[in-house]
């Protein structure tokens, strides 16, 4: 948690100056008069300025930036992390050099940290938020990959008659193959299995 200590003239003007060095507004910090402004005797001897604490309030951004620059600095790598929050929802762009090992095969790496990063930046919250990690770009690549792969599998069924099915995949890319087909009135596509090995077949209308 950050902690800032500022003197001023005033307590608004040292609230400002930590306020600035934050680069936040008023309602994203405590504040914690240290010292009231004294102008002393004759407003000359014995004068005393303001002296104020300011500690940043936490929030599920500061969580998952804090936990992610923690875990990417014990991995000596590194990355510039940008969070966008929206609809209880906070999306995470990773972007580096040679940031490969954090995807991992087909993105397994990429889908453990994920999962870690919702366990820690949840915990003991009421409100709870959906975290999705992404590195240059991956997940949309994937998407654009998987959706492309669904449309191919599909002619594959209706052509030969028969189901065709699909490798096992986590939900997140099981949505995207059923959200790519769902318009389709030639085939139907369903999930079995259990997790992690639960898998999407495609099977032609009869």
């Amino acid at each position: 948690m950050k902690v800032v200590e500022k003197v001023g003239k005033t307590i608004d003007e040292a609230v400002e100056l930590g306020l600035q060095e934050f680069g936040v507004l008023r309602d994203e910090v405590i504040i914690e008069v240290l010292e009231e402004p004294s102008k002393g005797l004759f407003g000359l001897i014995g004068s005393r300025p303001a002296k104020i604490k300011l500690t940043l309030k936490d929030n599920p951004v500061r969580r998952a930036e804090r936990l992610l620059h923690n875990i990417f600095n014990a991995m000596e790598i590194p990355v510039e992390v940008n969070i966008k929050e929206q609809d209880q929802m906070l999306n995470v762009a990773i972007e580096g050099p040679d940031l490969g090992v954090l995807i991992g095969r087909r993105g397994e790496t990429l889908d453990s940290l994920q999962y870690l990063i919702n366990l820690a930046i949840n915990k003991n919250q009421e409100q709870r938020r959906k975290v999705i990690l992404d590195v240059e770009g991956y997940r949309h690549r994937r998407e654009e990959t998987l959706q492309k792969l669904a449309t191919r599998l599909a002619d594959k069924a209706k052509q030969r008659g028969r189901s065709v099915v699909l490798e096992p995949m986590n939900s997140q890319e099981r949505r995207i193959i059923h959200t790519a087909l769902q318009g389709r009135d030639d085939i139907y596509t369903f999930s079995e299995g259990e997790e992690p090995f639960r898998k999407i077949i495609i099977s032609p209308k009869k």
